[in-house]
């Protein structure tokens, strides 16, 4: 048999001789390399080892030609020291802004007195610390704490819980559509968006229904009695900052009494005061059976996700000694110096009165948007949101162009949803000196979640920056873009 006319993708090297002495250090990068690179060379390296594909995104929006040197409170500082407005926050991971002083004090005494990082085989008297402080944030029953590293195993950790304390014979899990709850396996599961799910094998017991629509759950639970959990987000971030009125948080509170379901509330994004609440769902005199936190709760110096449940759903599901280990904290969870941070940053939230100014100030950003909505109908189609978790969505590009050019372009709508908003958030960033995000599944809409140390004076910059950008006209807009794109 003739030989395959391609090379193996397997690399076959020799292994090393045991002796140290023989092993060559390879050609690593110091870190005061890393800090003096450059933006050619990182271009170079995050095409080689990081994600090529992302790139062509980064390059459209411009995000290509801007080194980070530093940050602090609302800013980052760029390589040639420009100051950039933060009104991303990392998708709400920097409540506290930039390098907040209580915040890098705690993290340095803590080193400097070399204080125990990973403690698996002793308790820690931080991630207790920490675990008593989410408890006491925390409404109701909400009482029992699961610590990890991220948002995702946050969810995963919440997800399983509620499925085994719900038990065999009731297996389902319900999700809504434009969901978003993370990236890994387990709940890509009930991820809605078909980018992330690929071609993934999902798993076989999830239930998608319309997001704020009480009848579809009421007939689920009514007609399928092998439900034993809902996961919502109490609003839903990547759908395109979509909130449920009140009413369907507490019909929902009082269906899952009913039909005995386990409700978890996903505050991965919402939650950690941004709405004006600690949790979104409190504007709603409502407490679901689990919860999870993430992103800001690192303080924005730290990766730390956390699961909050009722006691007695906790117990049912890992409350003896061979149930315990099930779902225990992996090897990251409870870090020493990323509690230290929370717990600082917990501190510090209530210190500073960041959920008071989160609700005032976020309803002043709301006033200030909605009356440039009322400015430009026909380009801004809707100003939503709650606190600093604000979106504001675009019309259908067809629709802001002048009438005789509308029927033309309208046949194209659905190929251009996010142009605009990539526009907008490109021209930002290069003629104002301000950051802002997108949304995964509604690309007309661009999302606010500055931090919630945001003052009144940020938020005028902000639409300030907008209104000029948008008194261009759509058709100058896009000529500016386009130019971008050429030099």
């Amino acid at each position: 048999m003739a030989k395959p006319d391609h090379t193996s993708a397997r690399t076959i090297v020799s292994a090393p001789s045991l002796s140290p002495a023989t092993i060559a250090k390879p050609d690593l990068i110091s870190v005061e390399q890393a800090k003096a690179m450059d933006v050619a060379a990182m271009t170079d390296l995050f095409k080689a080892h990081l994600n090529p594909g992302q790139l062509h995104f980064m390059k459209l929006l411009g995000f290509h030609k801007i080194k980070i040197e530093r940050a602090e409170g609302m800013f980052y500082i760029d390589q040639n020291g420009r100051k950039i407005l933060d009104f991303f926050g990392g998708f709400g991971s920097l409540a506290f802004g930039h390098n907040h002083p209580r915040i890098l004090e705690a993290r340095k005494k803590f080193q400097e007195e070399k204080r125990q990082e990973i403690a698996i085989a002793f308790m820690s008297q931080y991630a207790a610390a920490l675990a008593h402080n989410l408890a006491k944030c925390s409404p109701g029953d909400l009482d029992m704490v699961f610590l990890g590293s991220s948002g995702s195993e946050a969810m995963e950790a919440a997800v399983k819980l509620a499925e085994r304390a719900a038990g065999p014979k009731r297996p389902k899990i319900v999700y809504a559509e434009n969901s978003f709850h993370g990236k890994t396996k387990g709940v890509l599961g009930i991820t809605d968006g078909q980018l992330y799910r690929a071609d993934f094998k999902m798993a076989d017991n999830t239930v998608r229904i319309p997001f704020a629509d009480i009848g579809a759950v009421e007939r689920l639970f009514r007609s399928d009695p092998e439900i034993g959990v809902i996961v919502l987000e109490t609003i839903q971030g990547g759908g395109g900052i979509i909130q449920a009125p009140a009413e369907y948080w507490q019909d929902l509170r009082a269906l899952c009494d009913q039909y005995g379901v386990l409700w978890v509330a996903d505050e991965v994004q919402c939650g950690y005061g941004r709405s004006g609440r600690f949790y979104a769902f409190e504007h709603y005199g409502v407490v679901p059976d689990v919860t999870a936190l993430a992103k800001s709760l690192g303080g924005g110096k730290a990766a730390v996700g956390a699961m909050i449940a009722r006691r007695e759903v906790y117990m049912k599901a890992y409350g003896t000694p061979k149930t315990a280990m099930i779902h225990a904290m992996a090897t990251f969870g409870g870090m020493g110096e990323a509690c230290v941070t929370s717990i600082e940053a917990l501190n510090v939230l209530y210190d500073e009165g960041l959920i008071d100014n989160a609700a005032v100030t976020g309803d002043y950003l709301l006033q200030r948007l909605r009356a440039l909505k009322e400015k430009y109908p026909k380009i801004i189609k809707d100003v939503r949101g709650k606190g600093f978790m604000v979106g504001l969505e675009f019309h259908d590009f067809s629709q802001t162009l002048p009438m005789v050019l509308r029927p033309i372009v309208s046949v194209l709508d659905d190929k251009l949803k996010g142009s605009l908003s990539g526009f907008v958030g490109a021209l930002l960033l290069r003629d104002y000196d301000v950051l802002v995000a997108f949304t995964e599944y509604n690309r007309n809409v661009i999302r606010l979640e500055p931090p919630l140390i945001c003052q009144r004076e940020h938020v005028d910059r902000f639409v300030d920056a907008f209104d000029s950008l948008l008194s261009r006209g759509i058709v100058a807009i896009v000529k500016d873009f386009v130019k971008s794109q050429v030099r």
